[in-house]
């Protein structure tokens, strides 16, 4: 469906992200698009999440982005409530439930986070980072703040939604607005294949690698994602 109008876009934040994961796009997309972040801090399984966002999200359709947790639930609220979403971007997630290895390392996450939180964040970080981008120190600093910003309950209560998220592949056929899906060619916490996989599935969607870049896209190559994200949002504007 194409819109004469700017478009609402909501942006989807990752575990214990806040809206300085998105503080490149919010800046950077500001002039072709109204951008909100939504708030995941509140829900405990992933269907609560879809639910709070819905209930944030601006009235009518918007455009709809999600990063790593973020992309859960922007496939969750393409079950709740397709019809709200103009387009859909799905950036370095996953449509895949937790394999039993991840089970038992998110079980073991939480109960180091209940003893030691900040081990937990820096045993995160080279996961989360491609290995040229662990020497930014500011960047580091950032995601670290974040994190501790949000606290050890918040990273629990995610963690248990994220380990309870059900399958999202047979539901993937069921999408139907313009699909972006992106990720970081060295992601290390969702590998590419899994990103086509869903393009595979989603009729019409299209895939971007970012090089140079991990699982934390719109912080590590911000130019490269936004560039991506503005040609995303011309299939619903024509502009």
């Amino acid at each position: 469906m194409l819109t004469t109008q700017c478009p609402h876009l909501v942006l989807l934040p990752g575990l214990v992200n806040d809206s300085r994961l998105w503080q490149h796009q919010t800046a950077g997309l500001a002039d072709i698009a109204h951008v909100s972040v939504g708030d995941l801090t509140k829900g405990h399984t992933i269907a609560e999440m879809a639910s709070d966002v819905l209930a944030s999200a601006p009235v009518g359709q918007f455009a709809l982005a999600g990063l790593s947790m973020g992309g859960y639930v922007a496939l969750e609220i393409m079950r709740q409530a397709p019809e709200r979403v103009l387009a859909l971007a799905l950036l370095d997630t996953s449509a895949r439930p937790d394999t039993p290895t991840a089970l038992e390392n998110r079980s073991a996450a939480i109960e180091q986070a209940e003893k030691n939180y900040q081990a937990v964040i820096e045993e995160l970080m080279p996961k989360q980072l491609h290995p040229a981008h662990m020497d930014d120190k500011e960047l580091v600093s950032m995601i670290t703040d974040m994190a501790l910003s949000l606290g050890n309950k918040t990273f629990i209560r995610q963690q248990r939604a994220i380990a309870e998220r059900i399958d999202s592949i047979p539901s993937l056929s069921l999408i139907k607005c313009p699909t972006l899906v992106l990720c970081g060619r060295d992601d290390a916490i969702t590998p590419i294949g899994l990103h086509q996989e869903m393009v595979t599935e989603i009729e019409g969607s299209g895939l971007s690698i970012i090089d140079d870049c991990g699982h934390l896209s719109a912080l590590e190559q911000p130019t490269r994602v936004n560039e991506a994200l503005a040609q995303w949002l011309t299939k619903i504007t024509g502009n």
